[in-house]
């Protein structure tokens, strides 16, 4: 089994860095025996901010055409890691192999282990975008609160990976927040981004006060290599009909026209 994962941490770090690292080592433990997986980020310039609506926009036009070149080359699932899930509804209507987010398939796993979950984020300007993402999942019933530590992304969140005090602050950073979650109701936490799961990790840090922390990052892949294996098993996953259905007849081949043959492949 190939599944192709699409990190934005690692575009802005680059393969080398602190994150990447910790992911590939992530991914490789938590694949099943057989499952390869390919960790890609975008291209120079991108996934700078992707908080904000206009760059993630911008970024979503590789992330489509990451995923039509994954599905060319055969891979058998493509999954988005970054809480955002950006270019999620788009690649679903358009790729026959199946397409998970990491907020969405943390949240729907999330509701496995407990009656409601909290998202405990770094930069409140994810907050909106997670909760309409969670709202789309029509999880929104299941969800407790989201939370902010009060730490900044980036130098702080890289240094954590080589620095035990840094870890340490985050750590009890982490605690705080999950502890104000837990006081409305919460029972699961999800934190709010990769390269957090990954830090957490790192550390150990897998339950508090009871409360399972869910790694989104091992999630993810599971789910997606069980999306990938129910595919191979029945002939489909996602579903054809209303929401993420592709174009037929004349009016795929006039789309054809006039944005390649490329675009919905397998459709007629």
């Amino acid at each position: 089994m190939k599944i192709f994962y699409q990190s934005m941490g690692v575009a802005r770090q680059g393969t080398e860095g602190a994150y990447a690292q910790s992911l590939r080592d992530t991914l490789d433990k938590a694949a099943e025996p057989g499952t390869t997986v390919t960790v890609a980020g975008l291209g120079q310039g991108k996934a700078i901010a992707d908080q904000y609506r206009y760059l993630e926009m911008l970024d979503n036009a590789e992330i489509c055409d990451n995923g039509l070149k994954a599905e060319r080359e055969g891979y058998d699932a493509f999954l988005i890691g970054n809480m955002l899930d950006p270019a999620l509804p788009e690649l679903r209507e358009v790729l026959n192999i199946p397409v998970l987010g990491l907020c969405e398939a943390s949240a729907h796993l999330a509701c496995l282990m407990g009656a409601k979950f909290s998202v405990i984020t770094v930069n409140e300007r994810f907050n909106p975008k997670i909760g309409e993402n969670i709202a789309r999942a029509g999880l929104s019933g299941r969800l407790a609160s989201i939370e902010r530590m009060t730490v900044e992304r980036g130098a702080v969140l890289d240094r954590a990976f080589v620095d035990p005090e840094t870890r340490r602050m985050l750590v009890a950073q982490f605690t705080e927040a999950t502890l104000r979650a837990a006081d409305k109701g919460a029972e699961v936490v999800i934190p709010g981004g990769g390269i957090v799961m990954a830090n957490l990790l790192q550390a150990g840090v897998h339950e508090i006060e009871r409360i399972p922390v869910l790694n989104g990052v091992i999630a993810l892949l599971k789910l997606g290599e069980a999306a990938a294996r129910i595919r191979a098993l029945t002939g489909g996953f996602t579903s054809r009909r209303l929401t993420y259905a592709p174009p037929t007849g004349k009016l795929l081949a006039d789309i054809r026209d006039s944005y390649g043959a490329h675009v919905f492949p397998g459709a007629v």
